[in-house]
């Protein structure tokens, strides 16, 4: 009857799911009457979301009746977000090795913050996009906060919270889930994983020389070469000399680069009309339209002149790429000045050469995030980086691995009295640090061998009965078909 019983469960395990499942919901009851929470009994009242009981949670309501009225549920992931099934979970699990590798060569520590932030962290400069694409709402205690967006505001957050403790210069990193509520496009979603490396206290232009070089290594890594991406250049700085130029307020500067940043999303006609709106001059406005056209930095230095920190910046820029080796990567672009209100100086962009991406990664320097925080000044870059771009080029361009599931060995018992048998030598086995896929049921051996091709182990450890009492154990190696006996305290 057991035998039959589980036959009979494994073919209804086998079956395909549909994609719809059935939930029970459940129905309350209704009072004409409803009574609000504090005129309830102090035994009801004890199960009120802001009382915790012993051993409880709190916020914990008394489980409603079932009933036998069902309900269909989308079983697909909310718009936007993703499953990481076994296989996605190896690529994913393959990047952020790559990401942390990277990290570590170049002497960088691992931090993370809380996926949950207060929004106020992140409600800067009327106009960031990334306000309108915040999901947050109130919490049970009357709190403002939103699902993170980015990193940089957490790690602005913390050094402050660590103040002088902390020896500069910090070189962290970060491997994180963010949250935007955003129109979704190839390689954009509403949720997804960034790096981040960010260097605080240092205002030398090596910093950001150092953060380009760790992001060129690791498209290396990845077999990514300089035909396929190259970085986009340039400084906040030469937008200052411009404003400057035209007695255009300082004030006014944040917006002026939120607005910049949409050059090549929407028509220069609109660019003109948002910046005329923002108090900028007609004169003003052609001539830093001209100026953004600029893709030459000796072209920019004969408008700008030699003197302004702008140029003198970039060209160290450009001198240090040089020497880190990645000069042929790079190349100036006066309309990159990225979309956030913290910049201050160099920025970059990743970008596909083949035009068919969005932005593949960002970042640049932001000497007065802090400040912005209530905290001290310190000069600080860093780059965020996405999952979800970098994965649609990999696969662009037939570079994405083959990452299948690797056991290095199946233990079998060949009787069903020798299970506990074949548990100690699975035991002994992840003991040494070797993965170990035991068959758990009474199977054929047909059935051993088709699962120890799926998981690709490298060999079948069989425990039969005239070997175990004599200490023993069956070994195929699958690779080669060899097949051996060994002593159980030999099996390595």
């Amino acid at each position: 009857m057991l035998s039959s019983a589980v036959s009979s469960s494994l073919l209804i395990l086998h079956k395909p799911l549909a994609r719809v499942i059935r939930f029970p919901i459940p129905k309350l009851p209704l009072s004409p009457n409803p009574r609000p929470l504090s005129s309830l009994s102090p035994a009801a009242s004890a199960l009120t979301p802001n009382a915790v009981g012993a051993g409880g949670r709190a916020g914990a309501l008394s489980p409603a009746p079932i009933t036998e009225d069902l309900q269909k549920i989308d079983v697909n992931p909310p718009k936007g977000t993703r499953d990481f099934p076994p296989e996605d979970m190896r690529l994913r699990n393959w990047l952020f090795y790559h990401f942390r590798e990277v990290s570590r060569l170049f002497g960088f520590e691992e931090v993370d913050f809380p996926v949950l932030e207060s929004e106020a962290l992140y409600i800067r400069k009327a106009g960031e996009e990334i306000r309108d694409q915040l999901y947050c709402f109130e919490d049970r205690g009357n709190r403002r906060v939103a699902l993170r967006p980015e990193l940089t505001p957490s790690l602005a957050r913390l050094v402050i919270q660590k103040g002088k403790s902390l020896s500069l210069p910090v070189k962290w990193f970060a491997v994180g889930q963010c949250w935007r509520y955003e129109r979704m496009t190839r390689g954009r979603r509403r949720e997804h994983y960034q790096w981040n490396m960010d260097i605080i206290g240092v205002p030398e232009v090596t910093a950001e020389a150092e953060l380009i070089s760790s992001i060129v290594t690791f498209f290396k890594r990845l077999g990514i070469t300089t035909s396929d991406v190259g970085f986009k250049v340039s400084s906040r700085k030469v937008l200052q000399e411009v404003l400057r130029h035209y007695s255009i307020p300082e004030a006014l500067f944040g917006k002026v680069c939120i607005i910049i940043d949409k050059i090549e999303k929407i028509p220069v006609d609109d660019i003109k009309n948002e910046l005329k709106s923002a108090g900028v001059s007609e004169e003003a406005i052609e001539q830093l339209l001209q100026v953004l056209s600029i893709k030459s930095l000796t072209k920019l230095e004969e408008i700008l002149g030699d003197a302004g920190e702008a140029v003198a910046d970039l060209k160290q820029l450009f001198s240090l790429a040089e020497k880190f080796g990645y000069s042929e990567w790079i190349q100036f672009d006066a309309s990159i000045v990225r979309g956030l209100a913290y910049y201050t100086g160099i920025v970059f962009e990743g970008f596909d050469r083949g035009g068919k991406l969005r932005a593949i990664c960002g970042g640049g320097r932001y000497d007065h995030l802090l400040s912005t925080f209530g905290g001290d000044d310190i000069p600080a870059c860093g780059f965020g980086f996405g999952d979800a771009v970098i994965v649609e080029l990999l696969k662009e361009k037939g570079l994405l691995p083959e990452l299948s599931l690797q056991v290095e060995n199946i233990v079998c018992a060949l009787d069903p009295g020798l299970q506990g048998a074949a548990a100690t030598v699975a035991t002994i086995l992840r003991g040494k640090g070797q993965s170990v896929d035991l068959v758990l049921e009474n199977k054929p051996l047909k059935w051993v061998f088709k699962r120890a091709a799926r998981i690709n182990a490298n060999r079948l450890i069989l425990v039969g009965d005239s070997e175990w009492q004599r200490g023993m154990v069956g070994v195929k190696i699958l690779s080669s078909g060899e097949q051996h006996e060994i002593k159980l305290d030999e099996l390595e």
